[in-house]
């Protein structure tokens, strides 16, 4: 696993670390997913989070009072009690407490099973996790599902966000968003941030948390600390 931090812009310090998979020899998360089939999608599911946890952990995850963020494929969890259960113990065997843990997903298609995702985000939320819903306004992952049921959390996509601070059209639709998500009592994350123009403009539109190469990159087994330019 790599970890990138998500960073309150309030404290200048890591709100959580994001867990981003990468293969044995490097390779990228892409390159690995494409490997993933219907047969070992639960497995894969779970050792992704086993290593997520243990690999925070072993990085210094306990000494930051970040939390850790795990994404997670929701066709894989047939059973949110039992499929969490493998978590759990991996939690309680490393220290980490189970309300530091967020769970990430994204629909890259349409959902099929609204009903089963649902379930889903409201049986975390009981066992005291928080939940994200990832790429926010591409694709699939918009309005519709929004409608249907709220997350904790939403991550605006981050070619939504590309060249905010020069587009007076987007900035009108992350207005609208933010006001949104703040009358639903949902957390807006900013991602992919790549500029100092994109930060200041996700700044003084509300945005507090936010996520990007421009505060840090990625580092593999490690948790890299942020630098707010």
């Amino acid at each position: 696993m790599a970890f990138q931090p998500i960073v309150d812009l309030r404290t200048g310090r890591p709100w959580a670390y994001e867990a981003l998979v990468r293969g044995a020899d490097g390779e990228s998360a892409a390159s690995v997913l494409a490997r993933v089939t219907p047969e070992n999608r639960y497995a894969f599911d779970q050792q992704c989070r086993v290593a997520a946890i243990e690999g925070a952990v072993a990085a210094g995850l306990l000494e930051t009072g970040a939390r850790l963020s795990i994404n997670f494929l929701p066709n894989a969890v047939y059973s949110p009690k039992a499929c969490i259960q493998l978590t759990l113990r991996t939690a309680q065997a490393t220290g980490l407490p189970t309300d530091r843990l967020m769970f990430e997903f994204t629909e890259d298609e349409r959902m099929a099973d609204p009903a089963h995702v649902l379930n889903i985000v409201e049986s975390y939320r009981e066992m005291g996790f928080t939940t994200a819903l990832d790429d926010f306004g591409a694709g699939y992952a918009g309005l519709g599902l929004l409608a249907r049921f709220q997350p904790d959390v939403i991550k605006l996509d981050m070619a939504l966000l590309r060249g905010l601070d020069a587009s007076e059209p987007r900035r009108m639709i992350v207005e609208s968003m933010v006001g949104l998500c703040r009358r639903l009592g949902v957390t807006v994350i900013a991602e992919g941030i790549e500029t100092r123009g994109e930060l200041d403009a996700v700044r003084a539109l509300g945005i507090e948390l936010v996520q990007g190469y421009l505060l840090a990159k990625p580092a593999f087994e490690a948790l890299p600390e942020p630098v707010l330019a």
